[in-house]
């Protein structure tokens, strides 16, 4: 495992992925009888579950497009953040092939850390 070198800035940590899925509670469903995971949000458009290690949110292809959602310290810098209903501010990129990336601001609307 490749290691930052000592003094240069910690590396940026990704806070979610999100897939598309057809049907918001039967995958709900499907992933907490499959996998030891709790629902941290849900609502009829997309829900995140919580992993030990990572959160998996589930979205409408027609509501959010599926992305990495990383948290990063300069968010801001690549376009207007935009608040949404779990108080976390963002901005979506494309990468190089066009793959869409959320770049979360590091804190949410209330000033609370991710």
């Amino acid at each position: 495992m490749t290691r930052p070198v000592p003094g240069s800035p910690p590396l940026d940590r990704l806070h979610h992925v999100a897939i598309a899925v057809a049907d918001i509670p039967a995958a709900v469903r499907w992933y907490r009888n499959v996998f030891a995971c709790a629902v941290a949000y849900e609502d009829s458009s997309w829900a995140l579950l919580q992993f030990e290690n990572v959160q998996l949110a589930l979205v409408l292809p027609e509501q959010h497009p599926p992305h990495l959602g990383f948290v990063h310290p300069r968010a801001a810098d690549f376009g207007a953040l935009v608040p949404h209903r779990d108080g976390t501010r963002s901005t979506y990129v494309p990468d190089v092939d066009g793959n869409f990336v959320e770049l979360l601001d590091p804190t949410d609307a209330e000033g609370a850390e991710l």
